[in-house]
């Protein structure tokens, strides 16, 4: 497929959710389908520098082995990785997005921040610098970000859960303070109906259920605020646990 001189190029970033592991279908994947279904014919790019799924042996992002072997080679780029935070993102997202020439950003980090490397406040000064990177590579660029979903971890650690808390309220003060006319962010709303215990296989990584949830979430924000692509619709056959896949209420 030819891409379009007004193709829009979407760049994925984030940790061991967006990025998945070898065998499954990610997010990313549902992302994909949408975005072919809504944009097709060279009006959009996924892009990126890497492409592959986290491989436990090599304790690395090199696995090809999705869960959908057709899922095309172009369309599996991205900037995500197993253990990586806004603090491993924020000092590589400039490079990213002018090699890549990145207009739109779809962003899901936080949680391995909060669970390992920093605190709650840091971690929104470190979502700041991303953004301030992002924006001194392409001074257009359109960002969603995703909210931090509270992994099982918080159902028994009530400081981590109140970390994760005290976060989403830094970064959505991130987001009021940075959105510009010329280069506007937005936070995404957590996504509809998303229960760790039946949309993720282990409390934390999305199950194909979750995924799609992930999906749609950032799908409704695109269209509803910039009239990109359309309402969320899973691709034939996406029915998950009996039940179509809800479609999301963004407050924007």
């Amino acid at each position: 497929m030819t891409e379009r001189a007004d193709a829009v190029r979407f760049l994925f970033v984030g940790d061991s959710m967006t990025v998945g592991r070898a065998g499954d279908f990610t997010w990313r994947h549902r992302m994909w389908q949408h975005l072919e279904a809504t944009l097709g014919e060279g009006g959009y790019a996924i892009v990126g520098p890497r492409t592959g799924l986290y491989e436990a042996e090599a304790d690395a992002p090199v696995s090809t082995a999705y869960a959908d072997p057709f899922f095309p080679a172009p369309a599996r780029r991205h900037l995500a990785g197993w253990g990586e935070g806004w603090l491993h993102m924020a000092p590589v997202i400039g490079e990213a997005v002018a090699a890549s020439g990145a207009d739109v950003l779809l962003v899901s980090l936080g949680l391995i921040d909060l669970g390992f490397y920093t605190d709650s406040e840091q971690t929104a000064a470190n979502a700041r610098a991303f953004i301030t990177a992002a924006r001194a590579a392409n001074p257009r660029v359109r960002l969603v970000l995703m909210p931090v979903i509270p992994n099982v971890r918080a159902e028994s650690d009530a400081p981590f859960a109140a970390s994760c808390a005290r976060f989403n309220a830094l970064l959505a003060e991130a987001v009021a303070d940075l959105d510009t006319p010329a280069s506007p962010v937005l936070l995404a709303p957590h996504p509809s109906g998303y229960d760790i215990h039946t949309d993720t296989y282990d409390g934390t990584h999305p199950g194909p259920s979750g995924e799609h949830k992930l999906a749609a979430t950032f799908a409704e924000v695109l269209h509803r605020a910039w009239a990109l692509g359309g309402p969320y619709t899973p691709a034939p056959g996406a029915v998950v646990a009996g039940a179509a896949v809800p479609v999301p209420e963004p407050a924007l």
